[in-house]
Formats: C-alpha cells, structure tokens, sequence
C-alpha cells in the first residue's frame, strides 16, 4: 500500500472520474530534454557493460537485482534480509557466489515475480499471470497479520489513509470494486498490444495507470513497479538489468509520494509524473555507471596485481575498499573484519603500503586511517 503526503483536497476529482481518463496527455516539450538524457545514459550504460567480463557482469546483475528488490520492499516499509534475497537470485540464475543461505518463503516469492517480470518480459501480462504474482507476494494469505484476498481482485472499497482511528484522514480512494475487473482489461490490453508510445514512456504510464486502479487488497505499490521493470526490459530488448529503478525512487519516496497524489486529481494530463518518473530512471542510470566504473577499477587492479602476493585477508579488505567500505578503514577495523590480532593488522597494513596499494589518509586525527592509492584505482 502506498502512502501519499497529506496535503490533500477533499473535493478534487480523481483523474479516473473524468471521462475517458485513460487517454493520457502530457506537454512533450516539458519531457523531451530528460527523455533524451534517459536515452543517452541508456545507450552509454549499454556500452560500458559490453567491455567487461562475464563474472564482473554477473555481480553487477546480481547486485542490481538484490537492491531492485530490497528497496522496492523498503518503498513499503517492509525490511528484507540481503543475504537471504541474494541468495535467492542467485539460485534462480544459476550464479555461483560464495556464501548462499536459505531464504524465507515470502522472499522466494518475491524474487520469483520480479525474475518472471525481467527473464520473460516478452510474454504477455495476463490476469492469470498477475494473479500468480499476487500470490507470489503473501503465500500465507496474510499481510501484516490481516488476511486479505490473494490471487484475486480485490472484492472491497480501497482507501489510503492516515491517522489515529476515529481521526483518520483519507488520502486516496481507489476505483469502486465493480469496476476494477473492466478497468484491468483494458490495462491489460493497452500493456499487450498499443506499441503507438515510446516504450520507456510507457513503462512510466503504465506504473501510474495500475497505481490508480489500486487492484489487490495489498502489493499494489510492488506490482506497478515490477510492471515497470517488464516493460523497460522490453524497451532495452534484454532480460539483464544493471540500473535499479526502486532504489532510486526509494531515494526520492517523499516526492514519489507528492508527485502521485498531485496528479492523481489532473484531467489526464501526467506530465509532472513522467517528469519524475524520468528524472528517477536518469538518476538510476548516474548511480549505476559510477559503480560500474568501480567495478571495472576494481577487475584492472587485480589483472595488474595478479602476481602479486597477497594474502587472503587483505584480499578481503582490498575487495571491501573498492565495493564501498563503512567508514574508515583502521588497523582495528581490519582486526575484527578478518578476525585476526592487532599485531596481524598492522603487518598486513604495512605490507600493503609498501607495495603501493595503500596509504595513510592525509587528514590527522587520534586514530591512523588507511586507503587505496589513487593511482592503483
């Protein structure tokens, strides 16, 4: 379920109580410059990939995947276990990692509707597919303790609301369940078969227009996104993704939220949304180069310190340092990290600095912080 900020106008329509309200408008003029970037990014993204190797491409799907799914729960204030969602996908994919666990039913769930949405995105969106979705995301029946309808439409009136009960403020009242199967048809049908608009415009519409419908009694939030993760695998003709889409919205949740309540009351004009929609995909792909260049820092460091000797725990360290180390890295750190003595620590440390791959970071302080050398990177 999502949640939508709280300024909200009692009396304003909702865009689908306006005739025709699924013939959506939006100012080209106003999109046509992030569109473009979009475009571009795509195309660069595409192209750096091409030049790495098949291990550094698989971490890098792999790690897109996980953080699409782990984000894209966390837009709904629901925490996954990493571990447990990575080793997930890694199974489904046929990846070999070290260190895969067991994963929870809910999250095979999970990761089993956004690897059909991706691996097959070519296949056509049913009913009965989304159905299977649906049921994919509570396998108990259950969300948050409340049952609810599963693998079905929903059979009840559908609000967002907020507040403390006898209090609460209505932020959003879905289309009347009637109506819900018709509406779905034709967005099924649209999804399927129009190919008249540009394919990542309409990913961004089609997350809108399933948002609105609110189908299910929960989920709706996930489903749309994972809609729009099908369909940009459509438009890049690829299952493999290396941007994460739900990341970047989760960074941007609170005017997510604005954005959507905002143009939930337009007459079919969706501009601000696929401004942001946009905006959201052009900061996915920023986000997603700049680790990817970290990536293939991190596979030329190693092809030129192939003969070097170092040892599995610094191994492990180097690793860490160029796939983002938590704070500063010290002798005591290292100590902990590959659970060795402080003695043991400081010897590898000085090792390491003597071969030129790290150095002591220039800023002072009471403690002695260590990193990669810049020309090694």
């Amino acid at each position: 379920m999502f949640y939508l900020c709280k300024n909200f106008v009692d009396m304003a329509k909702y865009i689908y109580q306006y005739e025709n309200w699924t013939n959506f408008t939006w100012k080209e003029h106003e999109i046509s410059k992030l569109y473009g970037e979009v475009k571009y990014l795509q195309g660069k993204l595409s192209g750096i990939m091409s030049t790495i190797g098949f291990s550094q491409k698989e971490e890098t799907l792999l790690n897109t995947f996980t953080f699409d799914i782990l984000k894209s729960s966390e837009i709904e204030g629901e925490l996954l276990n990493f571990d447990q969602v990575r080793s997930s996908i890694a199974r489904r994919l046929g990846i070999e990692v070290a260190g895969l666990v067991a994963s929870a039913r809910n999250i095979d769930g999970i990761v089993e509707m956004m690897l059909d949405a991706t691996q097959r995105y070519e296949l056509p969106l049913t009913e009965e597919r989304i159905f299977g979705w649906h049921s994919t995301l509570f396998p108990n029946g259950y969300s948050g303790g409340y049952k609810i309808d599963v693998a079905c439409y929903r059979s009840g009136e559908m609000q967002v609301v907020s507040g403390a009960m006898g209090k609460e403020k209505v932020h959003y009242e879905a289309v009347a369940a009637e109506k819900v199967k018709s509406e779905m048809d034709i967005f099924l049908h649209w999804l399927n078969t129009d190919f008249s608009v540009d394919a990542v415009i309409k990913a961004a519409i089609a997350h809108f227009w399933f948002v609105i419908i609110h189908p299910f009694d929960d989920g709706n939030g996930r489903i749309a996104r994972t809609i729009s993760d099908m369909q940009l695998a459509r438009a890049e003709k690829s299952p493999q993704r290396f941007y994460s889409l739900s990341s970047q919205i989760l960074v941007e949740r609170k005017r997510y939220y604005e954005v959507l309540q905002k143009v939930q009351h337009s007459n079919n004009d969706i501009t601000e949304w696929l401004q942001f929609f946009l905006t959201c995909m052009k900061n996915a792909l920023l986000a997603s180069e700049n680790a990817t260049v970290q990536i293939l820092q991190k596979a030329k460091f190693w092809v030129i310190h192939e003969h070097t000797p170092i040892n599995e725990r610094q191994r492990l360290i180097i690793n860490k340092l160029f796939d983002g180390f938590n704070g500063k890295l010290q002798s005591s750190k290292w100590a902990k990290i590959c659970k060795c003595s402080q003695d043991t620590a400081i010897r590898d440390i000085k090792d390491l600095i003597e071969k030129g791959i790290l150095q002591q970071e220039d800023a002072g302080g009471r403690s002695t912080n260590y990193e990669l050398r810049q020309r090694v990177l």
